[in-house]
């Protein structure tokens, strides 16, 4: 009830008592039947709350005086971001299964989609949307996660030290799982030590009943076993003596980039080591190892084995992520726009080249956030590219080099590509600022 949450938050009710069922920040979103959070950032999110209200919103918070003009109850609070923080600790408390909690430099959200669609088929599950990985997106993640919910997956982001501990006190998560170290955003972490010490605060927070799923293949990654008194489980491709405890091998691709591997896995539940042959309808190589990290934590959480293998073999992913589709020009075009840093920036040059094709370019933007190490990891990825093969047009983004064809923006872009036909592959590939996934749509006719 309204009247109870007011008081959980600390707040106070105005107008009658009611109930909500979820959160919503946004008010072009899905606010339906939910309380509508307005945050104060460089807009002021009261101004709204009339159209959340207008949009099926059943309450709102507010640290302002509530209006006449809006027909809705209102819990007043003195900070509406501090109260959302309290808002997911609240809701965190009704989740009675497993709560997975996912961060890493690289992969995060792909696992994050994978590990659903290995959990939902023996049973309901929840995942962030997109990528509410941030002090506003865990909480976000919780408050909706669905009654019944057997298990809940939280992803984990983090701009410095300390990040993803704060978002541990507020998801509590049973299971965490740790993708990769790389450079990426050093300028807010610092080093990369930094950079693992900050992901693995999530194998800190873990209960000693709980389980860190490691990925075997990056030593940092691998270290952070002794950071816990959880269990370990390992994925990887590694073998002999070394075995991961969920292992990945014999990876290939078909023309479209769609990954055929073999998963094994050892399940405590089920008699033997477990073998099988997936294929999955995400795109890129890289997406083996992603499935791998989502089959272990899916086994962790107690999902069957074939049910788990079953989900993975209809995932798809958030958008922008290894999209590849045929343009009307007849040319291949892999959208992996969603964000860039010389690790997935490598691994989508690995793509690239697995694409059957006569030539193959690369338009590609700022790899933000690298801190001192920025400018020589960015003339390296453009001398990877020549090395390759690849034509390389950088947009707003002389970082590059030499090696790369530069122009101001995307239109620009697209004239430098030219007329393209069906022997040509073109990759799209950018930090978020740069705002290459509209480029891609260009190019698909969208």
């Amino acid at each position: 009830m309204l009247s109870s949450l007011a008081t959980d938050l600390g707040g106070r009710l105005h107008g009658p008592d009611g109930t909500v069922d979820g959160a919503a920040i946004d008010s072009r979103g899905e606010v339906d039947g939910r309380l509508f959070v307005p945050l104060v950032a460089e807009r002021d999110g009261h101004e709204f709350v009339p159209a959340a209200v207008d949009g099926g919103a059943a309450a709102y918070l507010t640290s302002r005086p509530p209006g006449p003009s809006v027909d809705a109850p209102a819990i007043v609070v003195d900070d509406t971001a501090a109260a959302l923080t309290v808002l997911g600790r609240i809701a965190r408390r009704r989740l009675t299964g497993p709560v997975v909690g996912i961060t890493g430099s690289v992969g995060k959200t792909s696992v994050k989609d994978l590990t659903l669609a290995a959990c939902s088929t023996a049973g309901a599950a929840w995942a962030s949307v997109a990528s509410f990985n941030n002090e506003l997106g865990v909480p976000l993640t919780l408050a909706n996660a669905p009654e019944g919910s057997g298990v809940t997956i939280v992803e984990m982001g983090a701009r410095g030290l300390g990040h993803i501990a704060e978002l541990c006190e507020v998801a509590r998560p049973t299971i965490g799982v740790v993708t990769r170290v790389a450079l990426v955003h050093s300028e807010l972490f610092g080093s990369i030590d930094d950079v693992a010490s900050g992901k693995g605060e999530l194998v800190e927070a873990l209960p000693t009943g709980g389980t860190a799923v490691l990925n075997a293949d990056d030593p940092l990654v691998a270290a952070m076993a002794t950071r816990t008194d959880a269990s370990v489980l390992t994925y990887g491709t590694g073998d002999g003596a070394d075995r991961p405890s969920v292992r990945s091998s014999e990876v290939r691709v078909d023309r479209l980039l769609r990954p055929t591997f073999v998963v094994e896995a050892d399940v405590p539940t089920e008699p033997g080591r477990r073998r099988a042959e997936l294929t999955l309808e995400v795109r890129g190589a890289h997406m083996a190892s992603n499935a791998t990290a989502a089959l272990a934590t899916a086994l962790a959480a107690g999902v069957p084995f074939d049910a788990a293998i079953e989900g993975l073999g209809s995932a798809s992913v958030s958008p922008w992520r290894m999209e590849v589709a045929a343009a009307p020009s007849g040319a291949l075009v892999i959208n992996d726009a969603y964000n860039a840093n010389p690790t997935s920036m490598r691994a989508a040059f690995r793509s690239l080249t697995e694409l059957p094709a006569e030539r193959r370019l690369a338009v590609v933007g700022l790899m933000a956030e690298l801190g001192p190490e920025g400018p020589g990891e960015h003339l390296a990825i453009a001398e990877e590219a020549a090395e390759a093969g690849i034509e390389l047009i950088a947009v707003a983004a002389p970082q590059y080099g030499d090696r790369a064809r530069h122009v101001a923006d995307r239109d620009d872009a697209a004239a430098a590509l030219g007329t393209l036909g069906s022997g040509d592959a073109v990759l799209v590939k950018g930090s978020r600022v740069t705002g290459l996934e509209r480029l891609a749509a260009e190019l698909l006719g969208r």
